[in-house]
């Protein structure tokens, strides 16, 4: 299963951006049914959880609520994330994620840079 990240750029503080996950290869089937994350990975730290997709709930960090909304086109088996309200905070690399039952992978990640 390959992850198709994009969406990344150079954004100013207040702005907006909207990453793309892209699975193309994914059976119609188990996209539906398939958890999806979106982890930002800030430049000298882990990997942290900023949101999940999964059988119809949705899950955010603490420091993107109310700011991130992620979703999903089904039809598309692409997994959005509409960043607004960006901070610098938000800078890093952002990587889509997919696991289930037998499956873990990962994006390449696309870098989210927010300038003041």
């Amino acid at each position: 299963v390959q992850l198709q990240a994009s969406g990344g750029g150079l954004v100013q503080a207040g702005g907006s951006l909207r990453l793309s996950c892209a699975v193309p290869r994914m059976i119609l089937s188990t996209f539906w049914g398939t958890t999806f994350d979106w982890y930002q990975q800030a430049p000298g730290n882990q990997r942290e959880l900023v949101a999940t997709s999964s059988d119809g709930s949705t899950y955010y960090g603490d420091s993107v609520k109310g700011r991130f909304t992620i979703s999903r086109d089904n039809n598309k088996k692409t997994v959005y994330l509409q960043m607004n309200s960006l901070k610098t905070e938000d800078t890093g690399t952002y990587f889509c994620h997919t696991r289930g039952p037998g499956m873990d992978y990962w994006g390449k990640g696309t870098q989210v840079t927010v300038s003041s």
